[in-house]
């Protein structure tokens, strides 16, 4: 049986605090064994995720800041836009009438998350923030002890996926990411300067270690959807096993008809890279077709180009870079007028 290691447990009671309990813990300080950002402290949701990284030792922190019961956390107004807290659950965003008729992409998405009992404590702040997956970094300690460390955890040492990478190539597999790309959200963050929103496009980079590109003692706090009239969209993910495995490929497409016409559209992958991505080309492909074939096998074509998995989740690299055109054709289809 795995153990979480030793912690102390300290509730925040805004966004606010929780940023400035992350400071005063040493957030963002180096480690002067690693030279890498200091761990020692860390923020916890509904920590589905966290909480078994912690018992395999991939993040050992001495302090958790729980935002479970900070103000606003579980608020979820829908008045022509989408406003949701970070601690409102993925099985409240799956099951709830209206995102699922407004914001479709979104309930698919986070009803595709692991299992019911898991929907029911993940957050979708705590999605946001999932951490990059790597069949070599998710084992426990003692199989990473034998077998030997990578990069993700030990950064002096290179990366066992690709020999002589420069960076660590953890793939990102949150699924309700993709789905906000394509829906143009934005993410509140709560920080040392205050709240600033940002475009949810603006959070990641393609770093396996650092994927998130706001600082150690920032949070997120809430997230944001315009209205989404005129839009029509989905999410589709393939998984070993259908019940609740992470993506070995999702995509997410999002397009609005002006008339017949496409006059917009926004198509994002993940689980191929260390961060989602919205693929433009797709998105030229389909702008002011009637999304025909051919309109969506270009924008297939674009998926597939963009596309490039490695080999360090289950199926195979060709299998995954295929199945990217494939899931991105029935997405596309799929939001044909009736």
């Amino acid at each position: 049986m795995l153990r979480l290691p030793r912690f102390r447990f300290v509730e925040a009671r805004t966004y606010a605090d929780a940023a400035r309990l992350l400071r005063e813990h040493g957030a963002g300080e180096l480690d002067p064994a690693k030279g890498t950002p200091s761990l020692r402290v860390m923020t916890v949701a509904g920590g589905t995720d966290l909480f078994p990284n912690m018992k395999r030792r991939q993040f050992t922190p001495e302090v958790l800041v729980s935002l479970q019961r900070a103000e606003g956390a579980t608020r979820l107004a829908l008045n022509g836009k989408l406003d949701a807290g970070a601690g409102v659950t993925l099985a409240t965003l799956a099951t709830h009438p209206v995102i699922r008729e407004r914001w479709t992409a979104l309930a698919l998405a986070a009803a595709s998350v692991s299992t019911p009992q898991l929907r029911n404590a993940g957050t979708i702040g705590g999605n946001l923030c999932l951490d990059t997956r790597c069949n070599w970094y998710d084992q426990s300690l003692f199989w990473r002890s034998a077998e030997g460390f990578c990069m993700k955890t030990h950064p002096e040492v290179v990366c066992r996926v690709a020999l002589s990478s420069p960076r660590c190539l953890a793939v990102a597999s949150a699924d309700t990411v993709p789905a906000l790309l394509a829906l143009g959200a934005t993410v509140r963050i709560e920080g040392e300067g205050g709240a600033r929103d940002v475009p949810l496009t603006d959070l990641y980079r393609e770093d396996g270690i650092r994927f998130l590109t706001i600082g150690r003692d920032d949070v997120v706090a809430s997230v944001s959807l315009p209205d989404p009239t005129a839009w029509t969209s989905t999410y589709m993910k393939a998984r070993e096993r259908g019940s609740f495995d992470f993506p070995l490929v999702g995509i997410a497409a999002a397009v609005r008809l002006e008339g017949a016409i496409i006059a917009e559209a926004r198509v994002a992958i993940t689980a191929v890279a260390s961060r989602a991505t919205i693929v433009e080309g797709a998105a030229s492909a389909l702008v002011g077709s009637r999304l025909d074939d051919a309109a969506i096998g270009a924008a297939a074509d674009a998926v597939h180009k963009v596309a490039r998995p490695m080999d360090n989740t289950a199926g195979t690299i060709s299998q995954r870079k295929r199945t990217a055109r494939v899931f991105a054709e029935r997405a596309l289809a799929s939001l044909r007028p009736r």
